[in-house]
């Protein structure tokens, strides 16, 4: 029976989240029903994170073995006749029986988006928090560093949640703005993000933007990290609050859990057996 290793991307509006669930309908669940009418028998998909409702991915990673012999393409096209729009199966490899996508990953990058400004675009409301008042995106930065390295987050991990250890390495933590409002037609083409006759319609604003690549993430680890950065970006805390807060250990000095919908798992990445996915 051959393995595939999957990457897809989807839209987790309305969604349960990535694990099949009892009630509400799951990225999970739909991959295996789609592969039920394809291979005709119940399959099992293994997912490298199990991403929360309402939470996005450009890059998931999933495992399954089927009975049918086909190549990478014409899997994916079989899956993706079979899928709803809001979810793309973007490539397909024959990999080793033994790959695992959650326990074989080398690293994770997610990505949380902020729309910071008095109106909400129409178009970024599935996919980023909106935020009224100006934030400190350099003093965001200055702390977002302080979390590289390794150390115990049980401080930003979602309340009740049992692990054998809290400790994670993080190799990349960096917030940045995308663009203004204000940015000349030059400076816009240079930045990714909404065109400029958009940017200019909602009359001032601007896309922040914070990315983390680590070993491994606790369950709401980053939605309560972005959380946190909020607070210092408002002026509530200082800078180096976020290290007392890591210091701590306690759910209770974090910050609040940003929500869901800003937040995409970007890649996983794996060793130089299995590279990583697009």
């Amino acid at each position: 029976m051959p393995c595939f290793k999957i990457t897809v991307a989807y839209d987790g509006t309305g969604y349960v989240g990535w694990q099949r669930q009892v009630n509400g309908v799951s990225i999970q669940g739909l991959l295996e029903d789609a592969l039920r009418a394809l291979d005709g028998r119940d399959v099992t998909v293994k997912g490298a994170g199990r991403t929360d409702a309402g939470v996005h991915a450009l890059g998931q990673v999933a495992a399954f073995t089927i009975d049918r012999v086909l190549p990478g393409g014409a899997l994916v096209r079989a899956l993706n006749a079979r899928l709803p729009d809001a979810i793309r199966v973007l490539s397909a490899d024959e990999v080793p029986a033994a790959f695992h996508p959650r326990f074989g990953a080398r690293e994770k990058t997610y990505r949380y988006r902020i729309w910071n400004g008095e109106v909400m675009s129409p178009f970024e409301r599935r996919y980023a928090w909106h935020l009224v008042g100006a934030l400190d995106v350099p003093a965001m930065q200055a702390a977002a560093r302080l979390l590289e390295g390794r150390h115990d987050f049980t401080a930003f991990q979602a309340a009740g949640s049992a692990t054998a250890t809290g400790e994670r390495e993080i190799m990349r933590s960096h917030v940045w703005k995308s663009f203004t409002t204000e940015d000349t037609e030059e400076e816009a083409s240079s930045r990714p993000g909404l065109d400029l006759c958009v940017r200019r319609v909602l009359g001032g604003g601007e896309l922040i933007w914070f990315e983390l690549t680590g070993t491994g993430f606790l369950r709401r680890m980053v939605r309560t990290i972005v959380g946190t950065l909020v607070e210092i970006g408002r002026g509530r805390q200082r800078v180096d609050w976020i290290g007392r807060v890591l210091a701590s250990r306690d759910r209770a000095t974090a910050g609040p859990t940003a929500p869901p919908e800003g937040l995409f798992l970007v890649r996983v990445a794996y060793g130089d057996a299995l590279a990583a996915n697009p």
